[in-house]
């Protein structure tokens, strides 16, 4: 069976609530062996942790979205702080800015995302990025971010982050990659129209491309139109396979690993260190 990671997916949604474990069980099934589940506010971050403290195949993310950038204050980034320290959190994220709804004033997102950037440096966590017609200011952010922070020292180690269920061009893809940055792949790689998607997995090194379902968003093809949930994450490896002329094990194989080398999970150290030093959650 293929082992594959489902690198961003929000089974904290209310839409799960009816079959959560039945989704999870079906993911398992399908040779999904870890799930990333960011948080995208204090709530849905603490959620996110919950989950992945029940469920040896999950790991948590935590971060206010750029949708909720207006509630991250003194207080909000103290408890993002504080869920961090649980040792099944491996990203700070959902996080970035999103021009498309503009649910919260630009130059607060702005704000916003440049915080929990320094948060994430501060205590050594990869970011997972999200950009919505917002490509400039990101990568603008993150150029600044990674120059403060790209030392021999830097408590980052190579290990940026994600700018996730990437929607730019390959351009946008190597100026993202320059700074050390991995480029998740979602459902839409499966569209009709996903020529430029497509352009851009074959131009990212293999070993800097993740796979993931965004779920319950972003459903792919043949399953469009319906709940996305992480067993569909198959469907996103075999089209990154067909467009690299790989296989579906060598897609699956290859996107893991480049997971577990982001998150931090391939030998659990970060594991081992938090949880022998008494750092509880």
């Amino acid at each position: 069976m293929i082992g594959l990671v489902d690198s961003h997916c929000h089974l904290d949604a209310r839409r799960f609530d009816a079959d959560r474990e039945a989704v999870i069980a079906r993911a398992t099934e399908s040779g999904v062996t870890q799930i990333v589940n960011p948080g995208v506010d204090l709530q849905s971050s603490r959620s996110a942790v919950e989950l992945a403290q029940q469920h040896e195949c999950m790991y948590a993310a935590v971060g206010i979205h750029p949708h909720d950038a207006k509630a991250l204050d003194e207080d909000a980034l103290a408890e993002l702080r504080r869920l961090a320290a649980s040792p099944r959190t491996v990203a700070i994220g959902e996080i970035g800015l999103d021009y498309y709804r503009d649910l919260s004033p630009r130059d607060v997102q702005r704000r916003a995302f440049e915080a929990q950037l320094e948060l994430a440096a501060e205590l050594g966590l990869p970011v997972i990025v999200h950009d919505r017609d917002a490509h400039d200011d990101v990568l603008a952010i993150l150029r600044d971010w990674h120059s403060s922070h790209n030392t021999v020292h830097s408590a980052l180690d190579g290990r940026t982050g994600v700018v996730h269920s990437f929607s730019g061009d390959a351009t946008l893809a190597e100026r993202v990659l320059e700074l050390g940055f991995f480029i998740g792949v979602s459902g839409p790689v499966t569209y009709q129209n996903a020529g430029q998607l497509r352009k851009v997995v074959r131009a990212v090194p293999l070993e800097r491309l993740l796979i993931e379902t965004d779920a319950p968003y972003l459903t792919p093809h043949p399953h469009r139109g319906r709940r996305n949930e992480p067993a569909y994450v198959r469907w996103v490896a075999e089209a990154v396979a067909e467009t690299r002329n790989l296989t579906v094990s060598q897609a699956g194989a290859h996107t893991s690993a480049n997971a577990r080398t982001l998150f931090g999970w391939s030998e659990n150290l970060r594991l081992q260190d938090k949880e022998k030093h008494g750092r509880a959650f």
